[in-house]
């Protein structure tokens, strides 16, 4: 019975060392496998076979890029001005070997470096320009951090400034300030505007105006061919009546002419002719001798007619 129990634990532990003897490295993951104390390789993906209590697993490494938030770090800016900036910095290893065995505390050692160059960066900068400047300065940590980290197999691919806390004062300053200019820029647009408005204003009134006198110069314009025509009209109404008048008195001329009237009788119509021309408006009358002797001799021939006539 004792034997048999030894035979079971034996087999456990045989079962236990070659479980121990088999490694699988994920995806992204590394292994620094050390034997006897010294390095002897570095394992990647897949499955991985190492000697019982000879070789052992060092470090596990994450390959994947990684972020590190550090608290804010006091700095002090080139015209004295103290302020708190928290960064944030994201790096990659990419030598297991040189990240197990560069540094004692990679990500302490991060930390504080990122620290120094912040603080070296910054004095060389005054406060407008370590406002207006995050771009430029996350370029020149970029540059240093990889520079100082690739001893230690860590690539920094990018750092950025989380926060930049000036004190309270300057914190009060800036708002003052910035009031002040959204004030000031609200006056400039104001008085813009109130510009461009009497401007327009002024410019409506002097269209109005151009307006109102080519509107009253083209109704002169029209009241005066209005006018033209109506003389032209009454003219020609005039010239007509005469012209009728005219041909209606040849017309009587001619008839009588052929109906055998002689000269006296045609010299008397000329005499209505000269009345009817008169039309009581005019205050004399010029009439030709030989009319006149034919108006005498008209008279007499009516009074021996009326003779005559006392007679019977």
């Amino acid at each position: 019975m004792f034997g048999l129990l030894f035979f079971l634990v034996l087999i456990l532990v045989v079962l236990l060392l070659l479980s121990s003897c088999v490694r699988i490295v994920p995806q992204a993951q590394a292994l620094v496998v050390e034997r006897l104390g010294a390095y002897l390789g570095t394992w990647s993906v897949g499955v991985h076979f190492m000697v019982p209590i000879i070789d052992r697993v060092a470090k596990r490494v994450i390959l994947k890029e990684q972020v590190v938030d550090f608290a804010p770090q006091p700095v002090i800016t080139k015209d004295n001005v103290t302020m708190r900036i928290d960064t944030v910095v994201f790096f990659q290893i990419t030598d297991p070997k040189l990240f197990a065995y560069g540094v004692e505390n990679p990500i302490m050692a991060i930390e504080n470096l990122t620290a120094t160059t912040l603080r070296n960066i910054i004095g060389d900068l005054e406060l407008d320009q370590t406002l207006t400047s995050r771009e430029t300065i996350n370029t020149r940590m970029r540059a240093s951090l990889d520079v100082a980290t690739d001893p230690w197999g860590i690539k920094i691919n990018r750092v950025e400034l989380k926060n930049i806390i000036p004190p309270a004062a300057i914190q009060d300053a800036m708002e003052k300030q910035m009031k002040a200019e959204r004030e000031r820029r609200e006056a400039i647009l104001r008085a813009e505007g109130e510009k461009k408005s009497t401007i327009l204003v002024a410019e409506g009134k002097k269209e109005s105006v151009i307006l109102d006198a080519e509107a009253d110069k083209q109704a002169e314009i029209l009241h005066a061919e209005a006018e033209k025509e109506k003389r032209i009209r009454e003219a020609e109404g005039e010239a007509e009546a005469i012209l009728k008048v005219q041909q209606a008195n040849a017309e009587g001329i001619r008839y009588l002419k052929e109906a055998g009237a002689d000269a006296a009788v045609l010299q008397l119509k000329s005499l209505e002719a000269f009345a009817a021309a008169a039309d009581g408006k005019a205050t004399k009358i010029i009439i030709p001798s030989d009319i006149q002797s034919i108006a005498g001799l008209v008279k007499s021939v009516q009074e021996v007619a009326k003779e005559d006539g006392g007679r019977e």
